[in-house]
């Protein structure tokens, strides 16, 4: 490419070190800016990561003239907000996921993209890595035989009661944090499986003291072929746990840790000739997807995924909500999205 993508980033979000600034330094990104709701927060971000400047606001890194690509990795209630924000100063856009708060703000936030001609992006990084593209791979070369169940299982321990992703105001719940995961999983083999799946039926947990917020949840689902699928979320577990596995008329595969591949790469394969394990790199999913995102910036290079598949996830979260007795997640509020700046 011709020069380093230039990139601004909103807030000193925990998820950033991770999923920006690693891979930034492994790719050549430049991480030109960055604000935060306390500037001083935003200082020492800049400081210890090598953020080129820190600025008042969100607002400013997004009309920033050097900045042409925006990362947010803000509360869930402030993704659409700011993705808007961004598409409307031109600037393209990696955004955490899901990318709105519910179906009808992803639906305003990709028309937006559209009408713009800017990339938005969902960042489903784990699309990304070697050992995901080769459970793909299973299915389309025949290998597994024809899709039959899908079983995705994301699990992690409470983040702690002051954590923002058990507030209903900021969009909070495990299916948006853990459940779009394991909902986007089941998606992508919509190819074997005669086309997107349905919910038929859900169950969740409210978290204790905030009503209306999912501590977990489980959806069973089914595709038009007839294989079907359950996913699985759980914020609050006694366990750390992220498999996917695929299960076929002629075999079965087992991705250990389908989220997080640079800290377990295995491919467990079971077919009638026996069992073996497949590793695929530690190199992280968050670098493969800024190289990917920075290549169809410069180039105009294909991506696995675009702004309709953000709002289809977006749909089947919600579906699992109402299936569970739930509420969609509420939008924020244009004047609470200003007060966080």
């Amino acid at each position: 490419m011709s020069e380093p993508l230039r990139v601004g980033v909103l807030g000193a979000a925990r998820i950033a070190e991770l999923a920006i600034v690693q891979p930034a330094r492994a790719t050549g990104t430049r991480l030109v800016a960055i604000a935060a709701r306390d500037q001083a927060r935003a200082a020492a971000f800049a400081s210890e990561h090598g953020v080129e400047q820190a600025l008042a606001s969100y607002a400013d890194v997004v009309a920033a003239p050097e900045v042409e690509a925006v990362y947010n990795p803000l509360p869930n209630a402030l993704h659409g907000t700011w993705n808007l924000a961004a598409i409307g100063a031109g600037k393209h856009v990696l955004s955490e996921k899901p990318f709105a708060a519910n179906a009808e703000e992803a639906a305003e936030v990709a028309a937006a993209a559209r009408d713009s001609g800017v990339l938005v992006v969902e960042g489903f990084h784990y699309l990304h890595h070697p050992v995901n593209r080769r459970l793909v791979e299973l299915l389309a070369s025949g290998d597994l035989g024809e899709l039959v169940h899908v079983e995705t299982t994301l699990e992690i321990p409470d983040p702690g009661a002051s954590d923002p992703r058990w507030s209903l105001a900021l969009a909070g719940g495990a299916t948006m944090d853990l459940g779009c995961y394991s909902l986007h999983t089941q998606r992508v083999l919509a190819p074997w499986g005669g086309g997107e799946p349905e919910v038929v039926a859900a169950r969740a947990g409210e978290r204790p003291g905030a009503p209306g917020v999912d501590e977990w949840l489980e959806a069973e689902l089914r595709f038009p072929s007839g294989a079907t699928g359950v996913a699985r979320c759980h914020m609050a577990s006694d366990r750390r746990q992220m498999t996917y596995r695929v299960v076929g008329s002629r075999g079965e595969a087992v991705v250990t840790n389908f989220v997080e591949p640079h800290l377990d790469d295995r491919l467990i394969i079971q077919t009638p000739s026996g069992r073996h394990v497949e590793r695929h790199g530690t190199r992280s999913s968050y670098t493969y997807q800024l190289e990917a995102f920075a290549r169809a910036v410069r180039e105009d290079a294909p991506l696995p995924l675009d702004v309709d598949d953000a709002v289809t996830n977006m749909r089947l979260i919600d579906a699992c909500y109402v299936a569970a007795g739930l509420q969609p997640r509420p939008r924020l509020q244009a004047t609470a999205a200003n007060d966080r700046r």
